[in-house]
């Protein structure tokens, strides 16, 4: 089976990859960037990718451009539902590569994130699996976790604190107890 898969990041690739190899299955990658922000972090994981990919013989289709305010704009007073928009945007636009390169099937490396709505990733993938003719393929990543924590470090890859979204960097470091308080009168 010919599969793409939707790629975030290098170490969220490697237990994914690994898995679905060991099942017999073709991939490819595919690197979505529009949610990322700021654009350096963009690049950093973009970079540790492309290193990734090529030690591991991975193809990859690489999204161009830069469309943060398409992001912004879709997630604009939804910030509470942002993640919902976003595993679409992202899903959508693997499946519609996919279906472009006749792959029997997709999935994504937000399924290997203990963070990450599984229930809502699954729906949505399913959702447009169905709209587009194609298979998507679930399966629990999260089991591997440690083990791709452990390879991500042994390799020396960029380690990304946040999802990647300017609101999930803000939910990473802003801590309310840092807030100071207005003065009393």
């Amino acid at each position: 089976m010919r599969i793409l898969l939707h790629t975030c990041c290098g170490p969220c690739t490697i237990y994914p990859l690994e898995t679905l190899r060991s099942m017999d299955m073709e991939v490819m990658g595919y690197f979505y960037r529009h949610n990322i922000h700021p654009f350096t972090e963009c690049m950093k994981r973009e970079e540790t990718l492309r290193d990734y990919a090529d030690q591991m013989n991975l193809k990859m289709v690489w999204q161009k451009g830069y469309e943060l305010e398409e992001f912004l704009r879709a997630v604009t007073f939804r910030e509470t539902n942002r993640c919902r928009y976003c595993y679409h945007a992202r899903l959508k636009a693997s499946a519609l590569v996919a279906k472009k390169g006749k792959f029997d099937g997709f999935s994504t490396t937000l399924l290997y994130s203990k963070f990450q709505n599984h229930a809502l990733i699954t729906e949505i993938g399913q959702g447009l699996a169905k709209q587009y003719g194609l298979k998507f393929i679930y399966d629990d990543f999260r089991q591997g976790w440690k083990q791709g924590i452990e390879r991500s470090k042994a390799l020396g890859m960029y380690r990304q604190q946040y999802c990647g979204c300017i609101y999930s960097e803000k939910d990473r470091y802003y801590q309310q107890k840092n807030v100071e308080k207005p003065d009393q009168p």
